[in-house]
């Protein structure tokens, strides 16, 4: 009890003190790669899965990919204790997330976890509205890299006060942690979010489906492409330290091989935070093949930090172009519909400029190596024109990278 007393103590303190309104830079250079239990297990979460979950992202070789953060969504509270502190539920968690964060970081990953704007989490647990600073300093504590904030329960409370009031409650507890804001889009968080969170939701959450809408009753979650078309206007906001989030991977969660390999790529053109959602533990050759590209995760890791845009589209087929650093890009086709579609792009008939970010391809005047970042062949030089076949539900993606 004396040492609950000093937090105490330092949680009036710390506001009496004000705060400058600051987040941690430097924590998203790139788009955050990790794993969020929400997608496959809901509130099934529990110590024993989560250190099996870390043991897998290290053995199956996604650490070595990138992907750091292990976070644990709603329903691991247990209460508040009589000064106020929130702690863990005993039977799921029975050593604490202190001891947890420890073997999470041995593995050399960080441990990500779960609240709420509100007075309530989604799955009706204890939120953090009015209790920023303490669970801050808790979270602190504990060890904890990283915070998903949702927006459950939050009736009349200001959306750009809540965050701010987080972020400078995290700032002031002094421990680095990753501000993942779970706003959904409904206040435009793209628009005053920059200078709050690391990256922030764009949309309602997504659903195991390629093109669908599912009624929950009072709110809707959406298919791949049905995300990605809500992504259109928004790139302009995301960039390096701020990061527009489509929300989580569905891949290895039941969905057809083509159509994992494809929400993977676009997600990655879209610099979007790869976050996978499957169990780590149970996982086909196909799902860890997908989810380990170095080549499509160096796309989305790309160090310019450019979103990429749709360029052109003709019945089911899209074109999509990324810049990349030392004047490369990406080009992604994207085949929506149930047919396969014969492709041939014509690259010098073609002009590509990214109006917003102001890059340009110059195919009159610059050549490029193309290489298939699936199959990790070359597809010769854009000096002719490409030829393919894009497979329903599927896409070709291709790194150009100028011929000196």
């Amino acid at each position: 009890m004396k040492i609950k007393n000093s937090w105490l103590l330092a949680v009036v303190l710390f506001i009496g003190m004000g705060v400058q309104a600051q987040k941690f830079e430097g924590l998203a250079d790139t788009p955050p790669m990790g794993w969020n239990s929400w997608n496959k297990f809901a509130c099934d979460v529990n110590e024993e899965m989560i250190r099996g979950i870390a043991d897998a992202m290290v053995e199956s070789g996604m650490k070595d990919a990138g992907y750091e953060y292990v976070v644990i969504d709603d329903c691991w509270h247990g209460g508040r204790d009589s000064l106020g502190f929130i702690y863990a539920d005993s039977a799921k968690f029975p050593n604490g997330m202190k001891a947890l964060a420890d073997y999470v970081h041995s593995k050399g990953l960080k441990l990500g976890i779960y609240s709420d704007a509100g007075t309530k989490t989604c799955a009706g647990y204890p939120g953090s509205r009015g209790y920023e600073y303490q669970d801050a300093l808790q979270y602190a504590e504990w060890g904890i890299d990283y915070l998903k904030y949702d927006w459950c329960n939050t009736e009349n409370v200001n959306p750009i006060g809540a965050y701010s009031t987080m972020r400078d409650a995290l700032y002031k507890a002094g421990r680095p942690i990753f501000f993942s804001m779970c706003e959904w889009g409904d206040n435009q968080p793209w628009e005053w979010a920059g200078d709050v969170g690391h990256m922030w939701r764009t949309t309602g959450d997504i659903y195991l489906c390629w093109d669908c809408k599912h009624d929950h009753g009072g709110y809707y979650s959406w298919g791949v492409t049905r995300i990605l078309d809500m992504q259109d206007g928004l790139r302009k906001y995301a960039g390096p330290g701020h990061w527009n989030d489509p929300d989580m991977l569905e891949v290895g969660n039941g969905m057809p091989v083509n159509e994992d390999r494809a929400h993977f790529s676009m997600w990655a053109m879209l610099a979007a935070p790869l976050i996978s959602g499957n169990d780590l533990r149970d996982m086909t050759p196909e799902t860890i093949e997908i989810l380990t590209n170095d080549e499509v995760i160096a796309v989305d890791q790309d160090s310019l930090g450019v979103q990429g845009f749709k360029y052109g589209s003709e019945d089911s087929l899209e074109t999509w172009f990324k810049p990349l650093d030392n004047g490369e890009w990406a080009v992604c086709f994207f085949n929506r519909g149930q047919e396969d579609v014969r492709l041939r792009f014509d690259w010098k008939k073609e002009n590509v400029v990214d109006e917003i970010f102001g890059y340009e391809a110059r195919f009159e005047e610059i050549t490029y190596a193309m290489r298939n970042l699936w199959t990790k062949k070359s597809e010769g030089k854009t000096e002719k024109a490409f030829k393919g076949t894009v497979p329903s539900h599927d896409v070709i993606m291709l790194r150009l990278i100028p011929v000196e």
